[in-house]
């Protein structure tokens, strides 16, 4: 029997397992009329995810502030299967950074409004993220009836390979240093050009701040990342959307300048798509 410590919805709940480590159990009809203290039979259990680390139980409770339910099972689903099934080590802020794309790609698609990934292709560098991808294609189909193109793939890949990694040799590294010095760098840029939290982009300014505890290593990654973006993806950014192409320009050079002088020139990538997000800079119609 498992007991439950919050009934998520008539078919998820939170559970405590022994040792004060909690899981997410998937069944049907699992959580209805349930209440903190109520007894769940295993045989009731269709899926189970664990949460073995306290990082991973606050992601938890912080994704369901905003993201629904079903969001947020689905991206548990597909890290799940990810590490399981070919054994990819991820940090634990992917489930946040994750949910929180494939809500919004559900958002847009729903409206009409989807847009197919700017991301270039790096299938030959990255082939288990990009298989990984694939099969959460096919996993976010089933779960949430969205049909997406197959360049969505991309996408879904660069998260795996922006939070590849082991949480347990990084976390107390995370606490102070580089991390605590590149975040002020960012942060300070940011004020520099009128950005800060506001109630609109919120959920996208606290998500970027959780990306960014672990950016010293995704630097560090792509420092021995001999990989070249085409000329024509970074043209394509700058064209798009040239005030986040200026900032994400403004946040590598400094950081480059004062930091790491081997950064990957890569990097600027992942800086503009975190500011376009933030900023919500609507495309540019090119003349």
């Amino acid at each position: 029997m498992l007991v439950i410590a919050r009934a998520l919805d008539n078919n998820a709940a939170l559970v405590n397992l022994d040792h004060q480590r909690q899981a997410v159990v998937q069944g049907k009809g699992i959580g209805f009329n349930k209440r903190s203290g109520d007894v769940i039979q295993a045989n009731q259990v269709e899926k189970i995810f664990y949460l073995d680390t306290k990082e991973s139980q606050s992601n938890l409770y912080f994704l369901l502030k905003d993201i629904p339910i079903d969001i947020v099972m689905t991206t548990y689903e597909i890290i799940d299967m990810a590490k399981k099934q070919f054994h990819i080590q991820v940090l634990d802020y992917i489930y946040i950074t994750l949910s929180d794309h494939i809500f919004g790609a559900f958002k847009r698609l729903q409206a009409g409004e989807y847009t197919e990934s700017m991301v270039p292709d790096l299938q030959g560098q990255y082939p288990r993220e990009y298989e990984v991808a694939t099969r959460a294609l096919a996993i976010i189909a089933a779960n949430l009836h969205a049909d997406f193109p197959q360049t969505e793939t991309r996408s879904l890949a660069l998260h795996f390979i922006n939070a590849s990694g082991d949480d347990s040799e990084k976390e107390e590294e995370f606490k102070k240093g580089p991390a605590a010095e590149v975040t002020s760098i960012v942060l300070g840029i940011l004020n520099r050009n009128g950005i800060y939290r506001t109630a609109k982009n919120g959920n996208y300014y606290d998500r970027f701040m959780v990306h960014l505890q672990y950016l010293v290593d995704r630097i560090r990654h792509l420092e021995e990342d001999n990989t070249k973006l085409a000329p024509a993806v970074e043209q394509q950014l700058r064209d798009n959307y040239p005030g986040s192409y200026k900032i994400g320009q403004e946040l590598f050079n400094e950081i480059k300048t004062k930091l790491y002088p081997g950064i990957n020139d890569n990097e600027r990538l992942y800086f503009i798509i975190h500011i376009q997000r933030l900023t919500d800079e609507v495309i540019q119609q090119n003349k």
